[in-house]
Order: structure tokens, then C-alpha cells, then sequence
């Protein structure tokens, strides 16, 4: 079964960065101590200050179904992110083994 790979761009809500910026600490040690994730890391674009990148990686697609039914998840990412984004895109590929 091949691993997931996951690229999620956020684009911070102009006058939300610092709010939304403060949350993905929280997000990636949670999603980090998930017994599927391979690893999970947050960037910020160098020239766009608005821009984010979480690059993640999990054992199967279905540890990445799991991780999205976690109370973290829920709570950081649907509760308090998403509200703050002025837009987000989710690629997913199959990692070859």
C-alpha cells in the first residue's frame, strides 16, 4: 500500500496572519504524534508572507482519513483555520513504493 503525500497551500486572510500563524504549531505536533503521519511540516512563503505551505506525509491514504477525523484536526483546522483563510488547496499523491 503506497504512502500519501500531502501539499496543503493556505492563503492567510490579510490582517489574520499573525492569528493564523500562531495556530500551526499546535497542528503539526498534534498531527506529528498521529500513529499514521510520516511527517508534517508548515513553511511560509519567502515572498508572500500570506502564503503557507504544510507539507505531510502518511503511511495510507486511509491513516490520512483518519487524521482528518481527529479532534485536532476538527478543532484547529475546520474550527479556528479555515475561517481565517482567504483561500486553501489540497493536492494529495500516491507515494511510489
Amino acid at each position: 500500500m503506497p504512502q500519501l503525500q500531502v501539499v496543503a497551500h493556505h492563503t492567510l486572510a490579510a490582517g489574520k496572519e499573525e492569528e493564523t500563524l500562531a495556530l500551526y504549531p499546535a497542528l503539526a505536533k498534534a498531527s506529528r504524534a498521529e500513529p499514521g503521519n510520516v511527517f508534517f511540516t508548515v513553511f511560509r512563503q519567502l515572498d508572500n508572507p500570506r502564503e503557507v505551505l504544510i507539507y505531510e506525509r502518511y503511511a495510507s491514504r486511509e491513516a490520512f482519513d483518519a487524521h482528518r477525523e481527529t479532534p485536532h484536526f476538527k478543532d484547529l483546522v475546520l474550527g479556528r483555520i479555515l475561517p481565517l483563510l482567504d483561500n486553501r488547496v489540497l493536492e494529495q499523491f500516491d507515494v511510489p513504493e
